[in-house]
């Protein structure tokens, strides 16, 4: 009598990542993690804006993780991009960047979690799966606070920070000053010219009513050792 085969059952879908992280150390860390995930894989990386939008054409992962510092460019322009251009992409922010500066300014570009490479190779997988599933990841502390002010349920936030007003490019000036670099160096580290990051630092010292260079230094400096 011949043995009857059973039919074999499908491979389960694994979920398609894209890491865009201009560190290829921290590609390979995030890589290794998640590959050791039967539900998960990666398709693909890239370090750039131009990169990264070819990458997602050509690989079409479900999910991209982004840091906010690229090789030639800012992530936030590269998350508002992908929004517009890949409205139903989920994408994850893992930057070394201060969440309570660049967290919601992420979710309202378009971002759907925020979590600090300290915390990644902990929590990454936790939060790649609640983002494929359709929630909002964010540090705990901040999660009430910034959903609150996304959706309007209060008028005033008494925690609101004071750097608020900075558009995205003045805040990374603003922190590279905290960080004791000079304006050839932060124009250096921001691929600017030296007279554009002049520009933002004066932008920077009239939003938050500083006499000076040395008022601002002063100030980014004790912002940057804020606990």
């Amino acid at each position: 009598m011949a043995k009857r085969t059973l039919p074999k059952k499908p491979a389960p879908k694994r979920a398609r990542i894209l890491l865009v992280d201009d560190h290829p150390m921290v590609r390979e860390r995030l890589r290794e993690v998640i590959e050791r995930e039967p539900d998960l894989m990666v398709c693909g990386e890239a370090e750039d804006r131009h990169e990264a939008l070819a990458a997602i054409q050509n690989t079409k992962p479900d999910l991209v993780t982004i840091d906010l510092t690229l090789k030639s460019s800012h992530g936030l322009e590269l998350v508002k991009d992908i929004r517009q251009r890949y409205p139903g992409l989920f994408m994850l922010v893992v930057s070394m960047h201060d969440e309570s500066l660049h967290a919601e300014r992420a979710i309202r570009a378009g971002a759907h979690g925020y979590i600090t490479k300290q915390e990644a190779t902990r929590k990454i997988l936790l939060a790649i799966r609640r983002v494929l599933g359709g929630e909002l990841y964010l540090n705990e502390k901040l999660a009430g606070r910034i959903v609150a002010k996304l959706t309007n349920h209060q008028n005033h936030d008494l925690s609101a920070s004071p750097l608020d007003c900075l558009a995205n490019q003045e805040l990374r000036v603003f922190e590279l000053t905290g960080q004791g670099l000079d304006i050839r160096q932060v124009a250096r580290a921001l691929h600017l010219n030296g007279k554009t990051v002049e520009t933002y630092r004066a932008r920077i010292k009239q939003k938050l009513s500083l006499k000076d260079a040395a008022e601002l230094l002063q100030f980014a400096i004790r912002w940057s050792n804020k606990p």
